[in-house]
């Protein structure tokens, strides 16, 4: 699975999963969606695990600049909040750091 992919995926379903538990405990929605959300964290864990990397570390710590836009993402298509300059500066000095944990040379 090409790395991108599963940093995508996996950024998607752990803001899925999360969601859902924010969505019950903030918003009052129903407890039956923390189901979906459960599933989707598992569904996270595994998409990590995907990642060709000797080290879980190194590859966590590069998930986090992707986690960071698609959070941004979520902010603005599903919260319908505009992300700020100050977030995009923000998520754009995170992603410089996971290309260069991502492309660093070994």
């Amino acid at each position: 699975m090409p790395i991108a992919v599963a940093y995508i995926g996996a950024a998607l379903a752990e803001i899925a999963g999360c969601f859902a538990f924010w969505a019950w405990l903030r918003l009052g929605k129903p407890a039956w969606l923390l189901l979906p959300g459960v599933a989707s964290l598992i569904l996270f864990a595994w998409l990590l695990t995907q990642v060709d990397s000797p080290a879980a570390g190194r590859a966590f710590a590069a998930y986090g600049g992707v986690y960071i836009i698609a959070s941004l993402g979520w902010l603005w298509a599903v919260e319908h909040v505009r992300p700020d300059r100050w977030d995009l500066l923000g998520g754009a000095l995170c992603l410089a750091g996971a290309v260069a944990i991502i492309a660093g040379p070994r």
